[in-house]
């Protein structure tokens, strides 16, 4: 029998996530969603308490996930992965973009969580990491990297352009995937950590977005920008018949906690359309089948099932990262099904409740714009279903494209 009854320690976290949600997050959500590129000074106040629960061990609610070396634990383990899946779900009912504002809760924190030596640990562990991934010339196929890493004596000089980064001007670091070698192909694709102040590191613009306007959205150029060589994460070698293994490594990691986003918001989107619909007389039964209730209910309810299965595949993913179990199967399983229900969740809670729903009285239509970024970023729904059915049917990349 699985039990999905929450530990205590999850739960503690898990409440003062939810208080931040509900006392910092919700009264500010539409002000920022109004004032794009305006930094939430509110947030500033997370800054300690962010360090300090990762102090703690505790995890908050961003991604710093955990990289194995937690303590042994004999049997079931809920560790860095699980906490932050059920913070992200917590604070992302309150806001997205504002989840992605998080001071040193950046996407590349998870990147130097998953592949980082003991040492860069020691150095990058603290810092506001982002992850800038994606390039103008590809989106989804992560392997078509085309920005260059060149060792030049103690230094990697980096040239190239990088789009759609999440926090890209706020974070003080930047993990960038670069190529060491064009000739070997998505073997020689390696991460590196960024300094914000690096020479030859600037910020060409800031995108302007249909949702999580709280978080800054950036176009990067590196030109001919110097790093410490040490500042490439794992290691340097290039194996051909491991690829890039590695730095794919981080997304069993965080696809798991982009469909915790989803599912936090598809929460908020359905307690918010059950009090109007209750308010509008409509009664939701789970004791009478749902071709006997309005039409509505029965929406609802199939709305709420769905939900439902994808807090479920989440769990499931995360739960198999923290106790070491390839997850890469499961994790895109959970992102797909994931960022698919949050949007058809929210645009149907903005359908059910009518002219209030397409108002900005309630933050449903701001919840519908928020919700496609989740089924794009980290992977997008039709690169979740390939690599899904890869998986599944046993072919290489190279046989299912």
């Amino acid at each position: 029998m699985i039990n999905l009854e929450l530990p205590k320690k999850l739960k503690a976290s898990a409440n003062q996530a939810h208080q931040v949600a509900a006392e910092i997050f919700r009264p500010i959500s539409r002000k920022y969603d109004l004032a794009e590129h305006a930094y939430p000074k509110e947030l500033d106040t997370m800054a300690a308490m962010v360090e300090g629960l990762n102090d703690s061990g505790k995890g908050a609610a961003g991604a710093a996930l955990g990289r194995g070396d937690e303590p042994k634990v004999i049997g079931n383990v809920n560790g860095g992965n699980m906490s932050s899946l059920m913070n992200v779900i917590e604070t992302c009912w309150g806001d997205v973009g504002l989840t992605l504002a998080i001071p040193y809760q950046g996407l590349g924190n998870s990147a130097i969580a998953a592949v980082a030596t003991d040492e860069q640990l020691e150095r990058f562990g603290k810092v506001w990491a982002s992850m800038a991934i994606t390039e103008p010339g590809f989106g989804s196929d992560s392997a078509a990297v085309t920005t260059t890493a060149v060792l030049d004596g103690d230094e990697y000089v980096l040239n190239g352009e990088k789009i759609f980064v999440t926090a890209g001007e706020r974070s003080t670091h930047i993990v960038v995937w670069a190529t060491v070698d064009k000739t070997k192909g998505r073997a020689a694709i390696k991460s590196f950590v960024v300094p914000r102040d690096a020479p030859g590191l600037s910020v060409a613009r800031l995108e302007h977005k249909l949702g999580i306007k709280a978080s800054d959205t950036a176009v990067l150029l590196l030109q001919d920008c110097r790093i410490p060589r040490d500042n490439l994460l794992g290691t340097p070698e290039v194996n051909v018949e491991k690829g890039f293994a590695g730095v794919m490594q981080t997304f069993d990691n965080t696809r798991p906690i982009v469909a915790g986003m989803a599912v936090g918001l598809g929460r908020a989107a359905l307690e918010e359309l059950r009090s109007i619909l209750s308010d509008a007389g409509v009664e939701i039964s789970y004791d009478t089948p749902a071709y006997n209730q309005h039409a509505a209910a029965a929406e609802f309810l199939q709305l709420e099932a769905d939900w439902e299965a994808a807090y479920l595949l989440a769990l499931r993913a995360t739960w198999m990262a923290d106790n070491k179990k390839p997850n890469s199967l499961e994790a895109s399983m959970s992102k797909a099904k994931a960022g698919r229900t949050g949007t058809a969740i929210s645009l149907k809670a903005v359908e059910l409740a009518g002219t209030l729903g397409y108002s900005e009285r309630p933050l449903l239509e701001k919840w519908a714009r928020d919700s496609k970024i989740l089924d794009i970023f980290e992977g997008t729904q039709q690169v979740q279903q390939l690599i899904v059915a890869r998986r599944l049917l046993g072919k290489s990349s190279a046989e299912l494209k």
